[in-house]
């Protein structure tokens, strides 16, 4: 079954920012939609989240539309709602009003029971220097695991 292995990520998300907390919440999805997800016809590729009314929502992710939708489909890039607590909310909000955080989506997925959700991380962006220097870190590990082989 296709929904089994529904893992898309954001690999941007990682390179741009410095995840500080992670958390899971589910989507307020149509049919259409979480046929699409399951079928992995979803991108994530510059989504964010957003306050309003005391509650969240992600802007930015694209769901394609169902093949056999007709009538019925919905819009690939409209805004879904997402479920948390509404303890988990609240400090969320209160977290993201600091200067400098944000809320990115990271990866999407469809658990055992078939629900989709969507892993979202409190981040902090990262400067020019971080990103090189993760990158320099990185390839010195690659060449380590290298030396380490032969």
């Amino acid at each position: 079954m296709p929904e089994q292995n529904v893992n898309i990520r954001n690999k941007k998300a990682s390179h741009e920012y410095e995840f500080l907390e992670k958390l899971i919440a589910g989507i307020q999805l149509t049919g259409t939609e979480i046929k699409s997800i399951k079928l992995g016809k979803a991108s994530l590729t510059d989504p964010y989240c957003y306050f309003h009314n005391g509650e969240l929502f992600l802007k930015g992710m694209q769901v394609s539309e169902y093949w056999w939708g007709s009538y019925n489909n919905h819009e690939p890039k409209r805004d879904r709602k997402l479920l948390l607590h509404k303890k988990e909310l609240q400090k969320l909000e209160r977290k993201s009003q600091e200067k400098g955080l944000t809320i990115v989506a990271t990866r999407l997925f469809v658990n055992e029971k078939g629900l989709a959700k969507i892993e979202i991380a409190l981040a902090r962006g990262k400067q020019d220097f971080d990103k090189r220097q993760d990158i320099k870190s990185r390839d010195h590990k690659r060449e380590m695991d290298r030396a380490m082989k032969r």
